[in-house]
């Protein structure tokens, strides 16, 4: 573990160097024909000074999404890897591996969730937004290890989201719903950040940080709130939901869950 931490540092120190622009543009250029990204949304290749601008690129202007409240769209771009509900305060993290979500999350959870695992590759867009009106009451910090997340590394490491660095949002929906929002880290992430606390250092010495608030925080649906400096994996829960979408690729602002009452 100590070895993937300090892969993902030595990394993230060489995709934040900005090299002569002739010399970067060849490496966003080999970066972009080897992972087959698509740059139609987003801005030229010009634009992107280090290989962490290219990672966390911005998209142009906004998606469309479905706007119903009663609609939980996905927050990322990524594939589907895995989807069901919790059962005996359990989610699988792919298909014969489940972990505790009580331990992912930090405390005990309710019975009536289901959950989805959207797996960011290094082609992804590495931005993360608010599935649905979302009112925050807390985000937890728990510090871990950076291992892989891909589709290998799922089978072979057991508990492996509970295992990883990761950060929290416990939120409620417009409905009163519980909705949790994990980001969880991975090798060669060089940062999990939230616009909406700060305070959250990815270089932490401490094992777990919790921030509360006496109101809770509102994020708009489709707002942009945060993201990863390099793939990584969204696992979302929510409460009476439907599942809409499972084992395919996705994109921000798709449907991905619907109220069940809906």
């Amino acid at each position: 573990m100590k070895i993937t931490k300090l892969i993902s540092l030595c990394f993230g120190v060489i995709a934040n160097i900005r090299f002569y622009p002739p010399i970067q543009r060849f490496i966003n250029k080999q970066y972009i024909r080897i992972f087959k990204i698509d740059l139609s949304e987003f801005y030229p290749l010009a634009s992107y000074k280090s290989l962490n601008e290219l990672f966390t690129r911005g998209l142009r202007q906004n998606r469309e999404f479905n706007i119903d409240d009663n609609i939980f769209i996905s927050p990322v771009d990524g594939k589907v890897m895995q989807t069901g509900d919790v059962s005996n305060g359990r989610a699988l993290q792919i298909k014969g591996f489940s972990y505790s979500v009580d331990r992912l999350v930090g405390e005990r959870v309710s019975s009536n969730l289901s959950y989805a695992n959207l797996y960011l590759s290094p082609s992804n867009y590495h931005r993360y937004h608010a599935p649905c009106d979302m009112y925050v009451e807390s985000i937890t910090h728990f510090k871990g290890a950076l291992l892989p997340v891909h589709t290998k590394s799922l089978y072979k490491n057991k508990n492996l989201f509970v295992v990883n660095e990761r950060v929290v949002l416990k939120a409620r929906d417009s409905f009163g719903g519980i909705l949790y929002f994990v980001a969880v880290g991975a090798l060669n992430v060089g940062g999990i950040y939230f616009y909406i606390e700060p305070r959250i250092q990815y270089k932490s010495n401490c094992y777990k940080r919790c921030f509360t608030y006496k109101e809770p925080l509102f994020i708009k649906k489709g707002e942009e709130i945060g993201m990863f400096k390099m793939g990584s994996t969204i696992v979302l829960f929510a409460s009476d939901v439907e599942i809409l979408k499972s084992d395919c690729d996705i994109k921000f602002g798709f449907d991905l869950f619907k109220r069940k009452d809906f």
